[in-house]
């Protein structure tokens, strides 16, 4: 047993030289950047050189520059002279840039299309919150309304207040000649008032 303790000693010696001796990571000071072998670029400029370059791919002054180069090259190829010509008949040259125009042109293309995707949903969602606000701000706006027209029913009307006043008037001269004392001066004080439905 005694030899079983001697190599669990050793075994924890050894694996704490080890873990003292390893560099420990700071979490209070930031790491140092590694190496890189591919290089770094920035992915929002990258999609807008890609949209700019979808841009002008899509648009009529390209297809224009791109026929002119293509007939340059092709009559310069057939009428120089051979010396000069750098891509024969076939225009296997011509071919070939082309198809490389065009690899790089679609995942451009589609790369731009993308970031518009992106754009387009990020407004969608913005038109979607701002429908909902306008829903909300009409919808408390209606209640609102309500509630005044609710209110403006309890409101005494301009005619039922001339009605009245002329009926304290017409009371007023009949006290001072004399007539009626037993009726009140306010409409509230006569038995069978007039108000009842005037409203």
């Amino acid at each position: 047993m005694v030899p079983e303790r001697e190599t669990t000693t050793r075994e924890r010696a050894t694996s704490g030289a080890t873990a003292s001796s390893r560099a420990r990571a700071r979490l209070d000071q930031p790491r140092t950047p590694r190496r890189r072998l591919l290089p770094e670029w920035d992915p929002e400029s990258f999609g807008r050189l890609s949209e700019r370059v979808a841009r002008f791919l899509g648009t009529g002054r390209f297809i224009v520059w791109m026929t002119v180069v293509i007939i340059v090259w092709v009559v310069w190829n057939v009428s120089a002279p051979s010396g000069l010509r750098f891509d024969e008949y076939p225009f296997i040259f011509l071919t070939l840039m082309l198809s490389l125009q065009a690899s790089y042109a679609a995942p451009l293309i589609l790369l731009a299309q993308n970031r518009q995707d992106d754009r387009d949903r990020v407004n969608l969602e913005q038109d979607r919150k701002q429908n909902e606000r306008s829903i909300a701000d009409t919808e408390y706006l209606t209640r609102e309304i309500a509630a005044l027209r609710i209110g403006l029913g309890e409101v005494a009307t301009r005619d039922w207040i001339r009605s009245e006043l002329q009926d304290l008037v017409k009371d007023l001269e009949e006290r001072q000649n004399g007539h009626h004392p037993d009726r009140g001066v306010f409409p509230a004080d006569r038995s069978a008032g007039r108000d009842v439905h005037d409203r």
